[in-house]
């Protein structure tokens, strides 16, 4: 009889520990399952605030870019800068603003020559221009030159070998051109020249000059003359 009561003592004993186990099993599945569930809602809110907050802030920028080029493109539009033809005009020696500069008229061109021969074989002569107008113009390149004899015959004179440098002349400033040919020292010269026929670069009017007292004979004839481009004096 003892011993039947110590047994059931310990089958009730048994199963009082079962049913505690089992009830713990459970709470914990539950609060592992619950605890799952809000970490996967935590993760999935705050991926889509991420994936949101890109995007507002890609459109941001794409806002900005386009700002920045439209500012870009109506400030070039508008002409602050300077173009071509100012940037033309400065290179030709004018003002940023003034573009190519309008050539130099005969009529606005003081023109006189003089001997500058160095000695007794190189005959030079210097053919001055002096701006006499109001404005600023352009002489540069060839002028051209026939030299009258006093058969009054001319000759046109050939350009010797050289490159045109920019040559713009202010008011009162001068240009200089010269010619060149070697000197007859025997005095028996064939020619006699009287005058210089002169053209200005790019113009067509003619001016006539006095060929320089005191300048050498000219040896051969004038198909050995040359004259060279226009610079500043």
């Amino acid at each position: 009889m003892k011993y039947t009561r110590i047994t059931a003592l310990a089958a009730i004993s048994l199963a009082a520990t079962l049913s505690l186990t089992a009830c713990d099993n459970g709470s914990g599945q539950d609060s592992s399952s619950k605890d799952s569930s809000s970490a996967a809602a935590s993760s999935s809110d705050g991926g889509s605030k991420q994936e949101s907050g890109s995007s507002e802030s890609g459109s941001g920028s794409a806002s900005s870019s386009s700002s920045s080029a439209g500012n870009a493109a109506t400030k070039d539009s508008s002409g602050s800068g300077e173009g071509t033809e100012a940037r033309a005009g400065a290179a030709n020696g004018g003002t940023a603003s003034s573009g190519k500069l309008p050539i130099c008229k005969t009529a606005d061109l003081a023109i006189d020559a003089a001997d500058a021969s160095p000695d007794g074989k190189a005959g030079v002569i210097d053919i001055t221009m002096v701006n006499r107008g109001s404005a600023t113009c352009s002489a540069s390149g060839y002028a051209g030159v026939d030299i009258t004899d006093t058969d009054h015959t001319s000759e046109p004179i050939t350009r010797g070998k050289a490159v045109p440098r920019i040559t713009n002349l202010k008011p009162g400033d001068a240009a200089v051109f010269n010619l060149s040919y070697t000197i007859d020292p025997t005095g028996k010269s064939y020619t006699h020249p009287t005058k210089l026929e002169v053209t200005p670069p790019n113009e067509t009017h003619t001016v006539s000059v006095k060929w320089p007292a005191g300048a050498g004979q000219v040896k051969g004839s004038y198909v050995g003359v040359e004259v060279y481009p226009t610079h500043n004096k």
